[in-house]
């Protein structure tokens, strides 16, 4: 009996110290289970995956310490220590954190309806706000100068308005839309993404190359989709209030209302302010345009008791910008004794989104701008109005083995201008209609074919097909093949100086025919999640775009006209690009990009440099976080090879190239205090501006009335004493900002 007690006792002492225990729990973000998380437990170098309902097991775990590591790409790895003792189901949860770092798994801009981004054929990139705070900038224009193959073009060295250059191609070529809706337009690019509060963004997607057939005219180069925040989703209350030592102030502000129980309203506040004229190049013209700028955003989600989806917001935008002579006033507006160039600008957008009460998957999307823009380039005036209403149908249907999509839209675009540039009014309708279906071949086999076509009441029929294909061999692999079209209907208007300077005739050559491109993309994407925690992600693009009927405004065949036709040639451009994205568990993240591109224009058999076209690039955002220290270290930073810079006469003194450049900036955000970040740092570290090794940026600054410039009978510029190499005032030498180093200090406070 001794025995048998000694025995039983011996079994269950030896049960209890090599007791196999169970570790499970579910990981979520934002209240929403993940699927595929990597979990990682260190100590035993044992790995596991969630499932689709976000929950992850570790079976046969002895008594002991332990420390288990939870990644997923698009979040921040959290790491949690336990000593665990005789228990069979013990729940260890999980909630993790967007990170900055990494691009979003989930996208909408490719096919028009939300897919994973391993899963659509389409390459998209994904940049959230967290991305944008590397960096903090007072507007996205200047925020998307960190995304690899982006960038953002100043036209202007006086009034700083500019475009985003995709891959190579001018601003008019990139679409810009607000949750899909075609609002930004060419002529207000710049105006456009100012003012829009990043405390209501959720996400930037960007496409590179066409995308017409799902968002038609302006979609020729890219499309860059800002995608604002469900105020569902959205914090009660955020502000993001910093300045510079040029006495910068950028106030953000957001905040959410439940009015009732079937609506919810987030408000956006956005104000800036620059007042402080600063002439480092000694020019005795303003580096920087002084600014002010206030643009109220709101945005309505209602409940519905089918659960569907129905939304409307709205922005108001004011904005008084001025650049010029460093003695310039109001006084001076639209005179001739001091240059200025100053510009009034009021914008109103409207936007909803409505799911039709339906079995089927259907919406009507709706969107409305007016912008008003009253401008003065020294004694020349430029008063401008344009208004687009925008109507779009969507149906949604699955089948077996494919995922169609069907649509309809309008578009009405008003425009018209005091230049001689427009003679009348320009009104454009575009009725549109477009299919695409996404086939499933096999599991590891997907092919979409996409449609649309066009009628525009100037140019009659446009037809744009798209087809896409992915391959992905494994769950972390996928190989993708693009190929599509775009165009872009002619608009004769113009902002340069060029048009706006004397009375020009306008002349048209021929029936103008719309712009259109062509382009082949090949896409790898990798994923490796490794033991320890590690994520590495790798992403390489290699394409070929063929662009024709570009519509150039000449100014120089005649000094007295502005003439126009398509141009009799073509441009190409052929490049590679990548990305590697990278997360670690000891604090070090970064996001690296290069692209290489070799861009050429054709005209009349004769082969050139297109201006202000980069051939390779450079961009990073690295992030180091000490947590003990409640500490966050970012650098980010851009590089650009030579690009070609335009010259007004064989005499100019300025060089043709640029050289190497590059802005750097460094961030520390204190994150010790809840719901509050304190942050600080150095933008432009290397105090890098153009006008180094330059003789001068502004062509004649001394002379903006052109008083002392003797023309031919011809009209053309001649040499003189006092105009040495035969130029005019001209500030269009630009290609990048004025600013040299300066620091910087804000907040940021939440409540959830």
């Amino acid at each position: 009996m001794k025995l048998q007690i000694f025995i039983s006792i011996s079994l269950l002492f030896g049960i209890f110290s090599f007791s196999q225990n169970t570790i499970k729990g579910t990981i979520s973000a934002n209240n929403e289970p993940l699927s595929f998380v990597n979990v990682y437990l260190k100590e035993l170098k044992k790995g596991a995956e969630t499932n689709e309902k976000g929950i992850y097991e570790f079976t046969n775990v002895p008594n002991g310490s332990y420390t288990i590591i939870a990644s997923y790409v698009g979040f921040k790895p959290e790491r949690k220590k336990i000593t665990i003792l005789n228990e069979p189901n013990l729940t260890l949860n999980f909630n993790l954190m967007e990170d900055a770092n990494v691009l979003n798994d989930v996208v909408v801009s490719g096919t028009l309806k939300p897919v994973s981004r391993m899963e659509t054929p389409v390459p998209v990139e994904v940049y959230t706000t967290a991305f944008l705070k590397k960096n903090p900038t007072s507007n996205v224009f200047e925020a998307l100068q960190n995304v690899n193959g982006v960038r953002p073009q100043l036209n202007c060295n006086i009034c700083n308005t500019g475009d985003i250059h995709i891959n190579g191609l001018e601003g008019p070529y990139t679409m810009v839309t607000i949750d899909g809706m075609p609002i930004v337009s060419s002529l207000s690019t710049v105006y456009g993404l100012s003012g829009i509060p990043n405390s209501l963004i959720d996400r930037i997607e960007i496409i590179k190359g066409p995308a017409s057939s799902l968002y038609g005219s302006e979609a020729v180069g890219g499309l860059i989709n800002i995608i604002t925040k469900k105020p569902l989703n959205a914090p009660l209350f955020s502000a993001d209030i910093f300045s510079t030592s040029w006495l910068e102030t950028n106030v953000d502000l957001g905040f959410k209302s439940n009015i009732s129980k079937k609506a919810v309203t987030l408000v956006g506040i956005n104000y800036y302010t620059y007042n402080q004229p600063i002439d480092n190049n000694n020019d005795n013209f303003t580096d920087v345009t002084l600014q002010e700028r206030i643009s109220i955003f709101n945005k309505w989600n209602f409940d519905r008791k089918s659960n569907k989806e129905f939304t409307i917001a709205g922005r108001l935008f004011y904005e008084d910008r001025w650049g010029g002579e460093m003695q310039w006033n109001k006084t001076h507006r639209g005179g001739s004794e001091v240059y200025g160039e100053s510009i009034y600008t009021k914008r109103v957008e409207l936007l909803s989104k409505y799911q039709l009460p339906t079995t089927e998957d259907m919406y009507l999307s709706f969107s409305a701008t007016a912008h008003d823009q009253n401008s003065v380039y020294g004694n020349t005036i430029y008063l401008a109005n344009q208004k687009i209403a925008f109507g779009q149908y969507t149906w949604d249907k699955k089948a077996e083995n494919h995922n169609l999509l069907l649509g309809a839209a309008f578009r009405y675009q008003y425009y018209n201008d005091n230049t001689t540039a427009t003679i009348s009014a320009e009104k454009t309708k575009i009725y549109s209609i477009f299919i695409q279906d996404e086939i499933k071949l096999a599991p590891k086999h997907t092919i979409l074919l996409g449609a649309r076509y066009d009628y525009n009441n100037n140019h009659g029929n446009i037809f744009t097909p798209r087809i896409a294909y992915k391959w992905n061999p494994t769950e972390n692999d996928v190989f993708r093949i693009n190929a599509g079209t775009g165009f872009r209907i002619v608009n004769l208007f113009t902002e340069e100086h060029a048009a706006l300077t004397g009375s020009r005739d306008v002349v048209i050559t021929e029936d103008l025919k719309p712009e259109t491109s062509y382009n082949i993309n090949f896409n790898y994407l990798k994923k490796i999640r490794f033991e320890n925690g590690t994520f590495l992600g790798f992403e390489t693009s290699a394409w070929y775009t063929y662009f024709n009927n570009q519509i150039i405004p000449d100014y120089d065949t005649n000094p007295n006209q502005i003439i126009y036709s398509n141009l009799n040639g073509y441009a190409q451009t052929i490049g590679i690009s990548s990305n590697i994205d990278l997360v670690t568990p000891f604090g070090l993240k970064a996001i690296v990009g290069l692209t290489i591109m070799e861009p050429k224009n054709v005209q009349n058999g004769v082969s050139s440099t297109p201006v202000l076209t980069e051939k390779y690039s450079a961009n990073w955002a690295i992030t180091y976080d000490i947590p003990k220290w409640f500490l966050s270290i970012d650098y980010t930073g851009n590089a650009y090879g030579p690009m070609r810079l335009p010259l007004l006469s064989d005499l100019d003194p300025r060089s043709e190239y640029s050289n190497l450049w590059s802005l750097q900036n460094i961030q520390f955000t204190y994150k010790k205090f809840r719901n509050f970040e304190l942050y600080g740092g150095v933008k432009n570290i290397l105090n890098w501006t153009p006008n180094k090794g330059t003789p001068f940026l502004i062509a004649r600054a001394n002379d903006p009335f052109d008083e002392d410039v003797t023309y031919d009978t011809n009209g053309n510029v001649l040499a003189t004493p006092n105009n040495p190499y035969a130029l005019t005032f001209d500030p269009s030498y630009v290609y990048a900002p004025n600013q040299g180093i300066r620091g910087f200090l804000g907040i940021r406070y939440t409540i959830f």
